[in-house]
C-alpha cells in the first residue's frame, strides 16, 4: 500500500504547528455506515456530586493475577475503607490466585482452566467462608455480573475480555476499562449497549485517564483537540536504519515503565499509541483529525486537551499505573493518599519536559492505525488482533521486529473486502480469530516475506 498525502489529516509538530498527516491510502475504504456509535463521554465529562459513602464500593476484578489486576488489589488492600473485592477471575496462576483468595476472601472465584480447580480448592481449603469456584468463560461472566458488585475492573487481555464486559454492562455495572479490545474491536457494539443499560465506561489507561481527568466540568462544545503523549519506546533515540538489528530483549525493555512484554513491544513500535487514538475516538467522540500524538520522553505529562479558546490542559504525575486505575474506581471522588506510598510530583526532580513530533518512518504503525480507525467497523479489531499475533511471533523469534507492521498492514489489506460496518459481538469475535489465524498462517506457510509486503 502506497503512502499518499491527505491535506485534511493533521499531526502535531514539536513546535506546536499543524502539519499534514499522511495515511495508508489503501486502507481508507470506509464501511457503509449508519449512525456512529455514541461515545462514552461526548467531548465533555459532567461529574455527579460526590456522595460520601458510609461503606466501601464493591468490585469484581477480571484478570486478577495480571499487571492491572495485581495493582488493583494492592489499591484495595491500602484503602479497605474505600474499596471491597467481592469476586475475581484469573488465568492459570493458581498460586497467586490462592494468595489473593486468602487475603481478600471474595464471594466468588473463577479460573480459566477447569482442570486446575482441584489444585485451587486444595490451596484454599482452610479459607472460611469458602468462595463459589467457577471456570472458563462462563466463570468470568458470572464474576463480571456478580450481584454484589457495583463496578468491574476489566484486566483480561484480548477479546477474551469482551464477553464478561458485555455481561457486566447488561447487569448495569460501571466498567473500569483496562482492556483495549473492548473499544478498539468492540466499540460499534459496546458503546450503544452501554448507553442502553446506563453503564459508565471509565478509562484506566494512563493516557485516556489523563484526558478524562482534565475534561471534568468542560462546557459543552469546549473541546477542540486531544493530544496523546508517547514515551517513544525503547528505540526513540535509534536511527531508522538500525531497527533491522533489533532483538527481542531490546524491544521488551522500556526506558520509563515496567510493563509486560507485549505492551512494551507495542510501545517500541508506537502501535500502543495508534490503538489509543482509536480508543480515544470511541471514548470521547473526537474526530480522528483532532487527535494528535507527540513524543514526550519523560512520561510526566500523560496527555493533554486543547480547548476552543486555545488553552491546553494537561494531567501530570510520575509514571505509575496505580493512579489511573484508582481514579476509575473512586470517580468522581478523589482518595487522599500518603506520600510514603504515593510520591508527590517534584518538578525539581522531574527536570526538563521535552516534546517532539514522531518519526513516521520509524513508526509506520501511526498511519496504519489512523487509516484503520477511519475505515471503521471491524477493521480496528482486525488491526489489534493481527498486531497481537505478530508481536507474539516476534517475541517467539519467528519473525523480525520490522515484520510486525508489515504483517499488520497486509492483514488489514486482506480484510478490506469483508469489512463490516456495524458488527455484532459474534462478528467481532469471528474477525478477531480470523486476523490471528491469517497472520499465523502467513508466517507458517512461508508465504510471508519482507519483499512481498514491503511498505513504501
Amino acid at each position: 500500500m502506497q503512502l499518499t498525502q491527505q491535506p485534511n489529516m493533521r499531526a502535531q509538530s514539536s513546535a506546536g504547528a499543524r502539519v499534514s498527516r499522511p495515511c495508508r491510502a489503501g486502507l481508507v475504504v470506509r464501511a457503509q455506515k449508519g449512525a456512529a456509535p455514541p461515545p462514552a463521554w461526548p467531548q465533555r465529562v459532567v461529574p455527579p456530586e460526590v456522595e460520601h459513602r458510609s461503606e466501601p464500593k464493591r468490585f469484581s476484578v477480571l484478570g486478577s493475577t495480571g499487571s492491572i489486576g495485581t495493582q488493583t488489589l494492592d489499591i484495595m488492600a491500602e484503602f479497605p475503607d474505600k474499596f471491597k473485592l467481592v469476586a475475581l477471575a484469573a488465568g492459570s496462576n493458581v498460586q497467586l490466585l490462592a494468595e489473593q483468595v486468602r487475603k481478600f476472601k471474595p464471594e466468588m472465584v473463577a479460573i480459566r482452566d477447569a482442570a486446575k480447580i482441584p489444585e485451587l480448592k486444595e490451596a484454599i481449603k482452610d479459607v472460611q467462608p469458602q468462595p463459589v469456584i467457577l471456570a472458563g468463560d462462563e466463570g468470568a461472566v458470572e464474576v463480571a455480573r456478580h450481584p454484589s458488585a457495583e463496578s468491574v475492573v476489566t484486566g483480561i487481555v484480548g477479546c477474551a475480555g469482551l464477553l464478561p464486559t458485555v455481561a457486566a454492562i447488561k447487569a448495569r455495572k460501571d466498567i473500569c476499562l483496562a482492556n483495549k479490545e473492548t473499544l478498539i474491536a468492540g466499540g460499534p457494539f459496546i458503546l450503544p449497549l452501554a448507553q442502553e443499560y446506563g453503564a459508565k465506561i471509565l478509562p484506566a489507561d494512563s493516557e485516556h485517564s489523563a484526558i478524562f481527568q482534565v475534561m471534568q466540568g468542560l462546557p459543552e462544545g469546549g473541546l477542540r483537540r486531544i493530544i496523546l503523549t508517547a514515551s517513544g519506546g525503547a528505540f526513540r533515540d535509534w536511527p531508522v536504519e538500525k531497527l533491522k538489528e533489533v532483538t527481542v530483549a531490546q524491544a521488551t525493555s522500556h526506558p520509563n515503565w515496567s510493563m509486560g512484554k507485549k505492551i512494551t513491544v507495542d510501545s517500541a513500535t508506537l502501535m500502543n499509541k495508534g490503538l489509543e487514538v482509536i480508543e480515544a475516538h470511541y471514548l470521547f467522540g473526537v474526530d480522528y483529525d483532532n487527535i494528535d500524538i507527540v513524543i514526550h520522553p519523560q512520561s510526566i505529562i500523560h496527555s493533554m486537551i486543547e480547548t476552543q479558546d486555545s488553552s491546553v490542559l494537561a494531567q501530570l504525575g510520575w509514571p505509575d499505573m496505580r493512579l489511573p486505575i484508582m481514579y476509575t474506581m473512586s470517580w468522581p471522588e478523589r482518595v487522599p493518599v500518603q506520600d510514603a506510598t504515593w510520591p508527590r510530583l517534584d518538578f525539581t526532580k522531574a527536570s526538563s519536559l521535552t516534546f517532539k513530533a514522531p518519526d513516521r518512518l520509524k513508526y509506520p504503525s501511526m498511519d496504519l492505525a489512523y487509516a484503520a480507525g477511519r475505515a471503521g467497523g471491524t477493521m480496528t479489531g482486525v488491526l489489534s488482533a493481527a498486531n497481537e499475533q505478530a508481536v507474539q511471533m516476534f517475541i517467539d523469534e519467528k519473525v523480525h521486529y520490522l515484520d510486525i507492521m508489515k504483517l499488520n498492514e497486509a492483514c488489514c489489506e486482506a480484510h478490506k473486502a469483508e469489512l463490516v460496518a456495524s458488527p455484532d459481538l459474534d462478528t467481532i469475535v469471528h474477525y478477531d480469530a480470523w486476523a490471528r489465524r491469517w497472520v499465523a498462517d502467513k508466517v507458517a506457510s512461508g508465504s510471508f516475506s519482507s519483499k512481498v509486503f514491503a511498505m513504501a
